[in-house]
């Protein structure tokens, strides 16, 4: 029996904007579509990007306080940096960017085209 991967699920009113996001930024390809959701992979890790049911969308402000922040393994930031502008969201200013020397990566937060916080680590040299 074969354990199911990692994964987490990312709500939003336009789905295909999101999913087209997620894709472009971190080079995701899409395993299964179904009425009101895409569930992508990289590298052994499910996003599920799902239809919001009744909530009204965050309309691109920042989600600070949800419960859970996906943290994505990068080359560069400020590549994504480019390329989360170019489809509808950010990564925050290079400023805001921090070193956990311990665990080996440069950091810096973000957010969707629909307001959903997520974290670029890109790796430093040690």
């Amino acid at each position: 029996m074969r354990m199911p991967r990692p994964a987490a699920v990312v709500f939003a009113a336009d789905v295909s904007k999101v999913a087209a996001f997620y894709r472009g930024v971190f080079a995701m390809r899409d395993i299964e579509t179904g009425a009101g959701y895409v569930v992508l992979e990289r590298d052994g890790f499910q996003l599920t990007v799902h239809g919001l049911r009744g909530e009204r969308s965050a309309n691109g402000a920042a989600r600070e306080d949800t419960y859970l922040k996906v943290c994505f393994p990068v080359d560069n930031l400020a590549a994504v940096r480019r390329e989360a502008a170019s489809l509808g969201g950010e990564l925050w200013a290079a400023e805001r960017e921090w070193e956990s020397d311990t665990r080996g990566f440069r950091a810096c937060d973000g957010r969707d085209p629909e307001g959903n916080v997520f974290q670029a680590r890109e790796p430093i040299a040690g």
